[in-house]
């Protein structure tokens, strides 16, 4: 097996760009995610996108039975208390995270990394608080589409959150630590 062309260095010992390299490429499966633009725009676009598909299953469902959801009211008050809840999650995900806060996945330079308040249950709180946001207008427009579109959006939600841990664990050297305590959606679960 020929040598990585990483390692593959003239001298014994590896110069700075070699290190940075092999650090990148040990990172994991999560640094194989595509960065969809320097900041991760990409992924923001995405979810805006899936955001207002889902918004406008629901509506669409909703427009052609009004409240009265096809499974009953009872379906109805449980998708309003997931948008109460998840509102709620990724509200105070946003308060907490208020010094790091911004839209794109990769973090801002030299802000600091948020372990305590609802980062202190999961890592993703914004994230789990809007799928469980989408997931109850499904639920409480009685749209099996939208249900649908909310596990499109924790799937998108996953795979943005691997793409900025990657770049969380080369910006915060206790991130690891960190990732490993912490679950990233559901405490104690995922």
């Amino acid at each position: 097996m020929p040598p990585h062309p990483i390692t593959a260095c003239s001298s014994h010992r590896p110069d700075r760009l070699a290190l940075s390299l092999r650090s990148r490429h040990h990172v994991g499966m999560s640094s194989r995610l595509p960065s969809l633009g320097p900041r991760g725009e990409g992924w923001v676009v995405a979810q805006f996108v899936l955001f207002l598909a889902i918004g406008a299953l629901g509506m669409f469902d909703l427009q052609r039975h009004g409240w009265a959801n096809p499974q009953g009211l009872p379906a109805v008050a449980l998708g309003l208390a997931q948008i109460v809840a998840g509102a709620y999650i990724s509200a105070r995900g946003v308060l907490d995270l208020r010094p790091s806060l911004s839209p794109f996945p990769r973090p801002l330079d030299g802000a600091p990394l948020i372990d305590t308040g609802a980062y202190r249950l999961i890592r993703h709180p914004i994230y789990a608080g809007l799928v469980l946001v989408a997931l109850g207008w499904g639920v409480a427009t009685g749209s099996l589409a939208a249900i649908l579109g909310a596990g499109s959006l924790f799937l998108l939600f996953d795979g943005k959150s691997r793409r900025e841990e990657a770049w969380l664990v080369s910006a915060h050297p206790g991130y690891a630590a960190y990732k490993r305590r912490t679950r990233r959606f559901i405490p104690w679960i995922y």
